[in-house]
């Protein structure tokens, strides 16, 4: 939200807050589901594809894939639309039609720059729905450049020196103890079978060898 449009009344900031909450969970889902699927195509197959079919490293080919991307990115939704606003946008420069570019799509959105809010501006509603598709489309393909160069195995290397290390004493003790226990478990249950099965044996009278012989004799 840019801030120039808010609402006043009690009824319209109550359904701001509940549609809020509804709706900006179900974006961001909408956009992870759109951006997963996107760059299995614009990504991860065009590496592949290059790995095998002409035997570069992976690697390498990540690298200037991710490079090449995000300067498509850059030239597509920044440069080439910020030129177009400064020419569409009367008080806008090429400075301040990029800086509307980056803040819109960085998710910043400040509102001090809004474009079509002028009021001899021509075809109005169609240049609106042509914002809001540029700026859906620019989410986008930032978050799509965003995932290809988190999934470079340089910064995977970088984001582990961040993770919380375990030491390996500790780690040792806790496999020792867990030994001992399931060990201790096992015996347990061994000797409880052992006591089962001594409990369902059925008794057997037993004779003695002088009975025996006697009842042989008769």
């Amino acid at each position: 939200g840019y801030g120039h449009t808010v609402p006043l009344s009690d009824g319209g900031k109550a359904f701001c807050i509940i549609y809020s909450v509804i709706g900006i969970p179900f974006t961001l889902l909408f956009l992870t589901a759109v951006v997963q699927r996107i760059i299995v195509y614009v990504t991860r197959r065009p590496v592949l594809y290059f790995h095998i079919r002409w035997g570069f490293s992976k690697q390498v080919v990540a690298i200037i894939h991710a490079m090449v991307l995000g300067f498509v990115t850059v030239s597509c939704f920044f440069l080439i639309p910020a030129a177009i606003f400064s020419v569409l946008e009367d008080d806008w420069n090429f400075l301040e039609s990029f800086y509307f570019c980056f803040i819109s799509l960085s998710t910043i959105g400040l509102g001090d720059y809004v474009p079509g809010e002028g009021y001899n501006q021509k075809f109005r509603e169609l240049y609106k729905i042509g914002i809001t598709c540029y700026l859906l489309m620019g989410l986008i393909a930032m978050l799509v450049v965003l995932e290809t160069f988190c999934e470079l195995h340089e910064l995977k290397k970088f984001r582990k020196l961040f993770y919380v290390k375990k030491d390996k004493e500790e780690d040792q003790v806790h496999i020792m103890e867990h030994d001992q226990l399931s060990f201790s478990s096992i015996s347990d249950q061994a000797a409880s079978m052992k006591d089962d099965q001594k409990a369902n044996e059925p008794f057997v009278n037993s004779q003695s060898p002088t009975s025996n012989d006697s009842s042989l004799n008769n």
